[in-house]
């Protein structure tokens, strides 16, 4: 996710941001949890769980493993009324479980099926609480059928779907997929996902990976669509509105397309025609792209971020059109989201405190697109985040300890510590290890953990064996220190104190 409100980017001149609107191992938790609750000697009453995530607690269930996931949405053409919904959830069972939660809410259930069978259900907190004809055992395959509606409205902003000038969009991040469909929503259980999308006649449908297939009806269109790659939850993307797919090819004949709003194609079409090339300057740093496809989602909708969903990346209208951002910012994020195809998508974060790779990377690969091609150096926008670290750690935490979100604002972890302050530690390990190694890291990182999970342990431990040295020290003060540590090669720099204001860095 990349919000325009952040405040660590040196912003162009008359550049005014709107009010900011959005952005573990589940087997260890799994088992502790669920052996917890088969200890109790009465039956205990329904009730949410979670794998115990440190931002997000209650999200994620314990005791299976999502493999798949086939859902299909019914739209009538109302972006202000429920879809009618069906979600199958295909998975493994990986501790005995008498209840099965699922996060889920902001939707009416009206059956649920496990196994074939009819099973009870209830609600407990932000929890679909199903009860199987009989326990569950370990190693057991478990699929659950869910029948339920997807409601466009309850949300009232939180995340989830995204109301546009003509139709609909999906916004995840973080962790609120299950306001949308029944999910085990925590990045850590990915799963493969298949969409099956009903709308009327004259709508186009999108979504996550590769056209699966195309049914016309006398009103209505179904659209099917399949991810070739495992995805979590947050990165879930379905379109339905008045669009045009753009088709065009990308390095090594990769198939991208484009989603836009039919009426902005040919002004949009200056910016989609970069794609191919950013891509090709992303490889080159990183190594081959991880997905089936790639492609932009244009949303006449004003969001107030841009957000990496798997293969689709969403973006506002307004970043294509504004007149004030020049050329070489809006390519810097396009930039940002793509490199969250490696950093955040292929490579998921373990916890929810692992976000510092995600945005960390994104940001940094924006700000180093931002100094080879439109010569905005990278120092002077590195010197300016040191200088403000000491308050962005104060106010959300050290990069890879970060502060809780605000109640009930889950997007609220997405400070600027996570962005600018997250780049900062990676050009403070540039310049400890030097550049061929830190490059070499890189590649090795989206090399070895690609469509899996990784945390921040994984990350120090890689460097360190790249770099052949104990790394320990060096991020336990980067990625944990109230304070910022001495820049290496920059005995000059310095943090401005709390409360105070930094200079801004020259443009």
């Amino acid at each position: 996710m990349l919000s325009t409100t952040r405040t660590e980017m040196p912003r162009p001149k008359g550049f005014r941001a709107r009010p900011k609107a959005v952005r573990v191992a589940v087997g260890v938790l799994a088992t502790a949890t669920s052996a917890a609750l088969l200890a109790a000697s009465a039956p205990q009453p329904a009730a949410p769980l979670g794998i115990g995530d440190r931002l997000f607690p209650h999200l994620g269930n314990p005791g299976y493993d999502v493999t798949s996931y086939d859902i299909a949405f019914t739209y009538r053409g109302d972006n202000s009324k429920p879809l009618d919904a069906l979600t199958k959830i295909n998975a493994t069972v990986t501790a005995p479980l008498e209840r099965v939660n699922l996060d889920f809410t902001h939707g009416e259930v009206r059956s649920v099926d496990v196994n074939g069978a009819r099973a009870d259900f209830t609600t407990a907190g932000e929890d679909l609480v199903v009860t199987p004809g009989a326990p569950v055992r370990a190693g057991e395959r478990l699929r659950i059928t869910v029948r339920h509606t997807s409601d466009p409205v309850s949300a009232k902003g939180d995340g989830g779907w995204v109301r546009t000038g003509d139709g609909l969009a999906m916004a995840n991040q973080a962790d609120v997929a299950h306001h949308v469909f029944p999910c085990n929503d925590h990045p850590a259980d990915k799963a493969q996902f298949t969409f099956r999308v009903t709308a009327p006649k004259g709508l186009t449908a999108v979504a996550n990976g590769l056209p699966l297939d195309r049914t016309r009806r006398a009103d209505t269109t179904t659209w099917a669509y399949r991810t070739h790659h495992p995805m979590a939850t947050e990165l879930a993307q379905v379109s339905i509105g008045s669009s045009t797919v753009l088709h065009r090819t990308g390095p090594l004949g990769l198939p991208l397309r484009d989603v836009v709003p039919t009426k902005d194609r040919k002004v949009l079409e200056p910016w989609l025609k970069k794609t191919p090339g950013q891509m090709s300057w992303m490889e080159d740093k990183v190594g081959r792209y991880p997905f089936e496809t790639y492609g932009v989602l244009v949303a006449d909708a004003r969001t107030g971020f841009e957000l990496e969903t798997q293969t689709l990346s969403l973006f506002e209208k307004a970043l294509f059109t504004r007149a004030d951002l020049p050329e070489w910012y809006v390519d810097a994020i396009m930039v940002h989201e793509l490199a969250h195809q490696w950093f955040g998508n292929s490579v998921s974060p373990g916890t929810w405190s692992d976000l510092w790779l995600n945005e960390g990377h994104a940001t940094w690969y924006e700000a180093l697109y931002a100094e080879e091609k439109a010569r905005q150096p990278m120092e002077k926008r590195m010197r300016y985040a040191y200088g403000l670290s000491d308050r962005w750690r104060a106010a959300g935490g050290p990069p890879a300890a970060p502060k809780g979100p605000k109640p009930g604002q889950k997007i609220s972890i997405f400070r600027p510590v996570v962005y600018d302050g997250s780049a900062l530690v990676l050009y403070a390990l540039r310049e400890e290890i030097g550049r061929p190694a830190f490059e070499a890291l890189e590649r090795a990182w989206v090399h070895t953990y690609r469509d899996g999970n990784a945390t921040t342990a994984d990350f120090v431990r890689l460097a360190s064996d790249v770099a052949g040295r104990d790394l320990d020290g060096f991020f336990d003060g980067w990625l944990y220190g109230e304070k910022t540590p001495p820049m290496p090669g920059h005995p000059d720099w310095t943090t401005t104190a709390p409360g105070k204001k930094a200079a801004p860095a020259k443009k």
